[in-house]
């Protein structure tokens, strides 16, 4: 069978004919399209068939590898004379768009492997370059983007992820609603600003239909959700707030450990892993150490001791339990003396409402899903390695996460 003969059941090309076959340099398999004389050209601008009024110099265009060989297509674009546009305008082709020199379904290619691969090794598999790879993935995200539905979602989880060097963040939005969890928007830095661009592009009637909405403590997300998706049960669940108690027990615990160190005491070295992680997951070692620790009156075993007391508010029942439960744990952190910890709990009384929808919303909205999804986002920044602008790095992410559709090319699929 020929090639010509596969491209024709594999890839035809309406209103245009491949020509025969033939290697070049030994390297590269070039094949010749003419258009097809039955049919006038379209404008590229409107659409519109027309006669041709000129015919441009033979182009390349890149299709997929066959067999390790390089496969270009070589067409010589005509110029239409439109009538519509008044002027004459290159013709639109159906295997390529604008001044690009890959075919649509090569770049559907190497973006379906630059989701497996890193960006920089698809493009040595295929021997083009990063460019290439990055334009391809641009196109599929686009052509994605623009076919995608944003109706239906009821949950949404807001947090931020930090990228480059120093307090450099992007604001993320994902859709964490059961069998469809997605990154839906990204945002440059964590301001009020951001997030609000997220809802202008949403819009008010999908904000209305918000059933959950969750996030961390950060106060420019905090003011801009109750104003913006203020219908929503928003929630605050235990990992950040796990999270800003382990900071505070370490600030305790760092502090008093070299207080003792100036005083010729050591009994704190090396003990940040022990009051940190939970204890069924230490080892048989560390256990032992965490128990000779527990038996010194210190400031740090008390803000120990407070935060293993939080651990029964996880597990209350109802949000008026857990209500009662937390303003008792307040009251007794807050006569305690330990700074870090007070300060925690006024964190905790000023967020008192947030972290009780968690148990209006049965414990089934978490932003654990949240945490997992940026987990996946930072892997897809470190596969897509070679950016160095803000859209770059949207484009990785929602080629990792977006779920997009995918643009269909026939009957048949390359890959």
């Amino acid at each position: 069978m020929h090639l010509k003969a596969i491209l024709n059941r594999c890839h035809p090309i309406p209103g245009f004919v491949y020509g025969a076959a033939r290697f070049r340099d030994g390297q590269a398999i070039v094949v010749p399209v003419r258009p097809d004389g039955r049919r006038r050209g379209a404008c590229s601008a409107c659409g519109e068939r027309g006669p041709t009024y000129d015919t441009l110099e033979t182009r390349e265009f890149q299709f997929i590898p066959f067999w390790g060989f390089v496969v270009l297509l070589l067409y010589a674009m005509r110029r239409i004379d439109c009538k519509r546009c008044g002027t004459p305008k290159v013709e639109r082709v159906p295997w390529c768009d604008g001044k690009e020199h890959t075919c649509f379904v090569y770049r559907a290619y190497l973006a379906t492997w630059a989701k497996r691969l890193s960006w920089a090794e698809t493009a040595r598999t295929f021997r083009t370059s990063w460019g290439v790879v990055f334009r391809a993935v641009a196109w599929v995200v686009a052509w994605g983007l623009e076919h995608r539905s944003l109706d239906g979602i009821a949950a949404i989880g807001v947090d931020e992820i930090a990228v480059w060097k120093g307090h450099k963040y992007l604001t993320v939005v994902y859709q964490i609603d059961q069998g469809m969890r997605r990154l839906i928007w990204v945002g440059r830095e964590r301001t009020k600003a951001s997030i609000r661009g997220f809802f202008d592009e949403f819009g008010a009637e999908r904000a209305a239909a918000l059933r959950f909405v969750t996030s961390d403590m950060w106060k420019n997300y905090l003011d801009v959700i109750a104003k913006r998706a203020g219908a929503a049960l928003h929630v605050l669940d235990r990992f950040h707030v796990v999270s800003n108690l382990n900071k505070a027990i370490d600030k305790v615990r760092a502090t008093e450990a070299r207080e003792l160190a100036r005083k010729g005491y050591a009994l704190l070295k090396r003990t940040r892993w022990l009051f940190l992680k939970r204890y069924k997951n230490l080892t048989r070692s560390q256990r032992v150490r965490l128990r000779d620790v527990l038996r010194y009156d210190l400031r740090s075993v008390r803000a120990y001791f407070h935060a293993q007391a939080l651990e029964g508010f996880w597990r209350c029942r109802s949000a008026k339990a857990a209500g009662v439960y937390l303003d008792a744990w307040c009251r007794l952190v807050m006569r305690s003396r330990l700074e870090p910890m007070k300060k925690m709990a006024r964190s905790l009384r000023n967020h008192r409402e947030l972290l009780l929808n968690w148990f209006r919303a049965k414990k089934e909205i978490s932003s654990g899903v949240v945490e997992a999804m940026n987990g996946l986002a930072k892997l897809g920044l470190r596969r897509a390695r070679g950016f160095r602008t803000f859209e770059a790095m949207r484009i990785a992410l929602f080629h990792q996460l977006g779920r997009l559709p995918e643009p269909q090319f026939g009957p048949h699929r390359f890959w």
